[in-house]
């Protein structure tokens, strides 16, 4: 009888593989994408902020479950347009192979762990998780997904994460290392380390800034990066993890500055004068000293001229001066004199431009993404073209210069972070009140329960893994238990939505009057 090879790519964490067939229905990794999209976890993120919260303000504006879906579909146009280019074939299957439902299954999922309001709930819970809970990994919105999508989501065949191929899993893991401890040598010590696996320059000894796994989920990496060891250093990404980041960068570029100018906050002369500046009197800025850049930092051009100093610091391998300006020209004359020159007003001609700005963009950078065998250190096998490269540099800068540093933003953002630490203590007085404990949420109970099987584990088999902020090893069942409960209210409250988080504190502190949230769904 004859047997169609299995792919090594298609076994799954429960040991079982399947051959890939052309029939859609019994493709495994058309069978991942549809696990993901039909998980809990991806329905919240259209209750979960991207930059800010539309909640209660009608603002149209981009969520993670769009953002997801924009990245998923530029994912798969890259990956598609390089499965037609015959340059590359052999080295793409060299590599490992480039699947266009793999990148968008990946994609799909690789922000399902991303907590209540975005990066800066992302940062809360990471302070919290180390010092409050002594747990060593902290918090990572990456890492949390890979957990979700391999342990926490219980829509899958085993009630135990979604049971997704090798070839997806490894996909997702856009930092394939853990905070401190995996692989060895850690990518952190290399001398360019990858980009995220560098420690933060305000936290020696915290480990990596940027990881993808917990070491609760390191047989996961280990089973899902095998395929690939003989064809990828540790620290590298598989090429459809590296299609994933790159999509993302590219939804990330364009998106957010189509919500802040539909909302009136991305101004058109804040930004012509800045970029205008620089381009005038880049040789003077160039000239001067770091402490005279700093002095003057808010004076028009110098943040773009600090961000050209930068880019010389960390990718040296791609900067070029002349290509730099090229770029600042490219979106002054595309996004300033363009897109900003006219004030959004709703009008059918103002939604064309910004349709017309993003596709124009979109098509620009993905048709420019190609493969290199041998990347540095900072980059991963694909890549967009030097002039795009650069591009993306500049859009990503407008964004940080003229969104992400607004006081009013902080100002919103210092809300929400004092929401979420009431929320986190509120959380772990309840899970450690004996008088209470058969009236827990069963979500956070269950939660518990697994988090105290896992630590446990790993107290038996490598407890140097579980050293936190205190430098100490945990010890005893009482120190087991804190950590499990610890990871539980982290899990517990990430899986939640910014609305979910302010309703559930507001029943925990008495301020409301209604008696049920459906903050215990997931």
């Amino acid at each position: 009888m004859h047997h169609e090879p299995v792919d090594p790519r298609t076994q799954r964490r429960s040991g079982g593989s399947a051959t890939v067939h052309s029939d859609l229905a019994t493709n495994p990794f058309r069978v991942d994408r549809d696990r993901v999209a039909s998980s809990p976890f991806f329905a919240r993120l259209g209750g979960v902020t991207q930059v800010v919260s539309s909640t209660g303000s009608g603002l149209l504006v981009h969520n993670r479950l769009t953002h997801s879906l924009k990245v998923a579909q530029a994912a798969r146009a890259i990956a598609e347009r390089l499965g037609t280019r015959p340059d590359v074939a052999n080295l793409l299957e060299k590599l490992g192979g480039c699947d266009p439902d793999v990148v968008e299954a990946a994609s799909l999922a690789h922000d399902l762990g991303h907590p209540p309001f975005g990066h800066l709930g992302e940062q809360v819970l990471d302070r919290l998780a180390r010092h409050r809970f002594g747990l060593s990994d902290g918090f990572e919105g990456n890492a949390q997904s890979f957990r979700i999508v391999t342990t926490t989501d219980v829509r899958g065949p085993a009630a135990v994460g979604l049971d997704l191929t090798v070839a997806v899993r490894a996909a997702m893991l856009k930092y394939p290392w853990t905070r401190l401890s995996y692989p060895k040598p850690h990518p952190r010590d290399l001398p360019a380390p990858p980009r995220g696996a560098a420690e933060p320059t305000d936290g020696p000894g915290t480990g990596s800034s940027k990881f993808s796994a917990y070491v609760t989920e390191l047989d996961d990496v280990e089973q899902s990066r095998a395929f690939y060891t003989a064809r990828l250093e540790p620290w590298q990404q598989t090429v459809e993890a590296s299609v994933m980041d790159t999509a993302d960068d590219i939804a990330y570029a364009i998106h957010d500055l189509e919500d802040f100018h539909r909302v009136g906050v991305l101004q058109h002369a804040a930004v012509s004068t800045e970029l205008n500046t620089w381009l005038e009197h880049a040789v003077e800025l160039a000239g001067l000293s770091a402490a005279d850049l700093a002095a003057q930092e808010r004076r028009p051009g110098r943040s773009l001229e600090a961000l050209r100093r930068r880019l010389h610091a960390k990718d040296s391998w791609a900067v070029d001066d002349d290509v730099f300006a090229q770029a600042v020209a490219k979106v002054r004359a595309e996004l300033v004199d363009g897109l900003l020159a006219v004030p959004f007003d709703g009008s059918v001609e103002a939604e064309q431009a910004v349709a017309g700005f993003s596709a124009r963009w979109t098509r620009r950078l993905v048709d420019s993404v190609g493969v290199v065998e041998e990347p540095t250190t900072r980059s991963g096998h694909v890549v967009l073209a030097v002039p795009q490269w650069h591009e993306v540099q500049v859009l990503k800068f407008v964004h940080r210069r003229f969104v992400l540093l607004r006081p009013d933003l902080a100002l919103h953002q210092r809300g929400q972070a004092r929401l979420l630490t009431a929320l986190v203590e509120a959380l772990e007085q309840w899970v450690t009140d004996r008088h209470e404990a058969n009236r827990l949420p069963r979500r956070l109970h269950d939660l518990v329960e697994l988090a105290g099987e896992e630590y446990a584990a790993l107290a038996r088999t490598d407890p140097s893994v579980l050293v936190g902020a205190t430098g100490e090893t945990p010890s005893g069942p009482d120190a087991v238990r804190a950590l499990a409960r610890g990871r539980a209210v982290v899990d517990f409250i990430a899986s939640l939505t910014d609305n979910q988080a302010a309703a559930l504190l507001d029943a925990l502190s008495g301020r409301t009057g209604q008696l049920w949230t459906d903050a215990f769904v997931l």
